[in-house]
């Protein structure tokens, strides 16, 4: 599998690097990959075409599920700390305050579910978070290594070359290149989608004089103007980031001058009162997913799977959830301790999610559905995988089940995220003197009954999502097996 007309450009080399896993991408989805693997003692690098990381705001929102994956992590301190609540709406007409807007419907934060809204910070500070933890835990990541050819030749690696620089042969290799992914192109993987909005738009980080910062300001569109602006100012820093609407066929205009005149064309604000354009950049909005997101021991993930419209703030987390979902599973294979088919079911539970989450952005974008209780993700699971094994007779419909997300709760003075938190599975025991069998490396907790579980025993994966779920633990060491959990 090979880049055509560019082969021959690349520089030949007698040595090459090797690695077990090759990330290539650090954006959100590389990042927070590197650092998880990290974590489970793996050899993985992270490669980057550009020469540093990503300067924009574009994807600013973390929603609540997301920040459970960053609090298993280690990182939800320094995202809370760098980022802020999303202010409310302020739509202007004619220079005035014409009333408030609540961008997200309100919910209320409860003892399973403690991250209850989303959070804003930019994406520039998510990656440069991730990458101080990635590093922290002893993680790489090397910058300005483009991709130029990849190669899987003998069933036991893939060899990477890049335009300068020495390959990269690696037992597995993640994608995570973005929209116009050049490993998804080279591995002839299409991408099935739709134009979600023929209108161009503008996104970018500026300084602007005369906005207040409690409020997300909107413009609504006038015949005059074309489209709508918007106007949010970024937590934890002092730019605002704008965003522009424009009518199809727009050469939109990136410059100081070219915003500016946006913003005075469709504001009360002058010209000038743009001060400094940080970042800026222009796109279509469009919805696509890849038919496949894995070819032999190549992976894709994030933006290189699936591409979303901005709105409802899907694309970031979804992307981020593809490499906790995939982190724990390259780990378990490489290690000897699970077997390769373990790695099938990457594709199996994250195409079907990304699919639904095109759905929802696309809906969100056009102003079929509320940024609600489907954009927070907390409902997200994996009843339907091979990997949701529920032996427990007759549940009620609105009962926990295998392939759920394991929910949060105090519980006799534990708390279960600080039980859950790490690369580990865990056991747990709810309501029951069940003696659950010996699973080395899995941690144990035994807590009273409480609502949200009901009773039983439950075996989360490393990912927070129940994998197994008994009244009795009589068929859990044969599932303990086919997940690389050998019984004691």
């Amino acid at each position: 599998m090979e880049l055509n007309s560019v082969k021959e450009m690349v520089d030949v080399h007698t040595d090459v690097d090797t690695v077990d896993v090759l990330v290539i991408g650090a954006g959100p989805t590389g990042l927070a990959l590197g650092a998880d693997l990290a974590r489970r003692g793996v050899d993985a690098l992270v490669v980057e075409r550009a020469g540093a990381l990503f300067p924009g705001s574009r994807g600013k929102g973390i929603q609540p599920r997301t920040m459970e994956v960053f609090d298993d992590l280690g990182v939800l301190d320094a995202i809370r700390a760098a980022g802020g609540e999303y202010p409310v709406g302020m739509v202007w007409q004619d220079g005035r305050r014409a009333g408030e807007h609540q961008m997200f419907d309100p919910a209320d934060t409860t003892d399973d579910s403690p991250y209850s809204t989303p959070w804003m910070v930019p994406q520039w500070r998510t990656q440069e978070i991730l990458f101080a933890r990635l590093e922290e835990l002893g993680g790489r990541v090397a910058f300005g290594r483009e991709v130029v050819g990849v190669e899987e030749t003998d069933g036991a690696g893939v060899t990477v070359e890049f335009a300068s620089g020495a390959p990269v042969r690696a037992r597995y290799v993640v994608a995570a290149d973005g929209g116009r992914s050049v490993v998804r192109r080279a591995l002839g993987i299409a991408m099935t989608g739709e134009t979600v909005d023929p209108n161009p738009m503008l996104v970018a980080d500026v300084r602007i004089t005369g906005l207040d910062r409690d409020n997300w300001h909107v413009f609504p569109p006038r015949a005059d103007t074309g489209g709508f602006l918007a106007i949010c100012p970024l937590a934890g820093t002092e730019d605002f980031q704008v965003v522009a609407q424009f009518p199809e066929g727009t050469d939109v205009d990136l410059s100081l001058e070219g915003i500016r005149r946006t913003v005075a064309a469709r504001s009360h604000l002058a010209p000038e009162d743009v001060t400094e354009v940080r970042w800026a950049s222009d796109f279509r909005p469009r919805a696509a997913l890849a038919d496949r997101f894995r070819a032999g021991r190549v992976f894709l993930a994030g933006d290189a799977a699936h591409v979303h419209s901005p709105a409802g703030g899907q694309g970031l987390n979804t992307s981020v959830q593809d490499a906790y979902n995939l982190g724990w599973k390259l780990g378990a294979v490489l290690s000897g301790a699970a077997p390769a088919a373990l790695l099938d079911t990457y594709e199996a539970e994250r195409r079907p999610v990304a699919a639904d989450m095109l759905g929802l952005s696309t809906r969100v974008h056009r102003g079929e559905t509320r940024r609600g209780a489907a954009t927070r993700q907390l409902g997200l699971g994996y009843r339907d995988s091979s990997l949701a094994v529920e032996t427990r007779p007759e549940l009620p419909d609105e009962a926990l089940r295998a392939g759920d997300r394991a929910p949060d709760a105090t519980v006799g003075g534990v708390r279960l995220f600080d039980v859950f938190r790490g690369p580990h599975w865990t056991l747990l025991t709810v309501g029951t003197d069940e003696e659950p069998p010996g699973l080395p490396g899995v941690r144990t907790a035994r807590v009273d009954a409480y609502e949200r579980y009901g009773t039983g025993v439950f075996l989360v994966r490393p990912d927070g999502y129940v994998g197994w779920a008994g009244g009795t633990t009589r068929t859990l060491p044969e599932y303990a097996a086919t997940v690389g959990l050998a019984t004691g």
